[in-house]
């Protein structure tokens, strides 16, 4: 069960790093995050897609700072709750995919699947890259894995 500490609620930078209170929820964390990550993905979607990937890269980057911040706070490497990966994960996923509920739908089942299971290289960074890069890099390659799949079912369909 998920446990998430009285500071989410005081500090910013855990509040962030929660996915904004999303990841402190007491079960399936991630998938709360997830959840939390389409209505900014619904926003982010009218964006012109140069701008859209400047917005992910630039979570990416303060994400590492956020999450590598809040385990240290913490004194837990990737605690349950720290969900701003999946935010961007998602958001991954989703980029150049235009927005319909059924879409924002199959992103979230094709993430989550990704991030689940970890295929290979998935797992191995998940395992072996520490700290705040660690806890983005396993997202961001189930975002991109998860993409690849969104994209070749748009191009068949």
């Amino acid at each position: 069960m998920n446990r998430a500490p009285p500071s989410v609620w005081r500090r910013p930078v855990h509040f962030f790093a929660f996915g904004l209170g999303s990841g402190a929820v007491p079960w399936a964390p991630g998938t709360f995050g997830t959840l939390a990550a389409i209505p900014f993905y619904w926003l982010m979607s009218e964006l012109p897609l140069n701008w859209y990937l400047i917005l992910v890269a630039v979570s990416f980057v303060v994400g590492i700072w956020l999450c590598d911040r809040t385990s240290r706070d913490l004194g837990v490497h990737d605690h349950s709750g720290i969900v701003w990966d999946e935010f961007v994960g998602y958001w991954i996923t989703m980029a150049a995919v235009p927005f319909s509920w059924e879409a924002a739908l199959w992103g979230f089942i094709l993430f989550r699947i990704f991030d689940v299971f970890k295929p290979w290289p998935i797992r191995w960074a998940d395992r072996r890259v520490a700290g705040g890069f660690g806890i983005m890099i396993d997202d961001v390659l189930a975002g991109i894995y998860a993409w690849s799949t969104m994209h070749l079912w748009l191009w068949l369909h």
